[in-house]
């Protein structure tokens, strides 16, 4: 996603991003413990830019349901408990759109938002949801929050059988701030983990919850049912992190952070 102008991911992106959740060379494990490994790559010395890779393999939860969850932006509001506020902004072809996410951050970090084009292409039994950031003139940089850059961040789902499957979660994100070095450490070794162990429990209860909640509406399956309005390309541009603020967190001591939370995006 570093071309000049905004373009929606064609099969050749979701084929280069499938290679490179599987792939494991060139990554450094930074957790292994159960059915959740995590990998993560410094790119660059001193920045707070970095990616991560976790992977989980989720039980009694079907690639087919991992792949509404993720998608179901009102169930997420039950589930992410890290969640500010988030949205659809409009459609752009049927399978991808525009959206808005903001997050918690630790206290007494600043709390981060992104807005991203999103797009999703079933493959065979598995599934990839993908994003990158874009900017969009309705929705400028929030006064009380940090934008942040998603540089590419998706899932992978993969089924392991009609009742089991795994979910590879990998990002490349520029938080917008010279972050203290225990928050990247602390994202890749602890809260990477959790949030895909809430995101498969929440997995377990969504037949309940759907069935009890539109149980038909599916736009991400059946794009007949959208009721978002269509953004042309021309009125979005790319999202560069060297426009936007910012802010120096470098000096906070993670003795001082309570309430630690991050976003997935």
């Amino acid at each position: 996603m570093s071309g000049q102008s905004v373009t929606i991911p064609d099969d050749q992106a979701f084929a280069s991003f499938k290679a490179e959740c599987l792939c494991e060379e060139g990554w450094n494990m930074t957790y292994n413990k159960g059915v959740v490994t995590v990998w993560a790559q410094s790119l660059e010395e001193g920045k707070s830019i970095h990616k991560i890779k976790c992977r989980m393999l989720c039980k009694d939860v079907s690639a087919e349901t991992m792949y509404d969850v993720l998608h179901d932006i009102e169930y997420r509001k039950k589930w992410d408990t890290n969640v500010i506020e988030t949205f659809d902004i409009g459609k752009l072809t049927v399978n991808a759109d525009v959206g808005y996410y903001s997050w918690k951050c630790p206290k007494p970090l600043r709390n981060r938002d992104v807005i991203t084009l999103r797009s999703w292409l079933p493959i065979g039994k598995d599934y990839i949801i993908m994003n990158y950031s874009i900017k969009h003139a309705k929705y400028p940089p929030k006064k009380d929050m940090v934008r942040a850059v998603s540089i590419q961040t998706g899932y992978m789902i993969q089924s392991q059988g009609p009742n089991n499957c795994t979910l590879t979660y990998m990002a490349q994100v520029d938080p917008r701030g010279s972050l203290p070095k225990w928050v990247v450490n602390k994202s890749s070794h602890f809260l990477a983990p959790c949030a895909m162990k809430k995101i498969c429990k929440a997995c377990v209860k969504y037949p309940e919850w759907k069935q009890r909640h539109n149980p038909a509406f599916k736009p991400w399956l059946y794009p007949e049912q959208t009721t978002l309005p269509s953004i042309p390309l021309s009125e979005l541009s790319i999202q560069r992190a060297e426009s936007l603020e910012n802010i120096d967190e470098s000096s906070l001591a993670e003795s001082c952070v309570r309430n630690g939370a991050g976003g997935f995006l």
